[in-house]
């Protein structure tokens, strides 16, 4: 069943820090807690659904980061490669 258009949408609680301030492991611990909530149920549907957007917009800041690392090693790998190391060693299996 579709959400009514006239809902409100309340992507973070009141009071909480907005998810692109976040570092990672505060992302990622209130993350954790968000889950947990829901589990545990006894909310409201309104803070059901408040809960289950707040832990999306987490879950996207976390891959945020995680793509973020990622592309800095990827790049670090790339430096030090180009650094004198020719990668022979890695096709070859050495």
């Amino acid at each position: 069943m579709p959400v009514p258009a006239d809902l409100p949408r309340t992507d973070a609680p009141a009071g909480a820090v907005p998810v692109s301030d976040l570092t990672y492991e505060q992302a990622r611990d209130e993350l954790v807690s968000v889950v947990a909530r829901l589990e545990a149920g006894g909310e409201t549907l309104e803070g059901s659904l408040a809960l289950w957007e707040r832990g999306e917009s987490l879950a996207a800041r976390c891959q945020e980061w995680l793509d973020g690392a990622r592309r800095r090693l990827d790049a670090a790998r790339g430096a030090s490669a180009g650094a004198g190391d020719s990668g022979a060693d890695e096709e070859d299996g050495r």
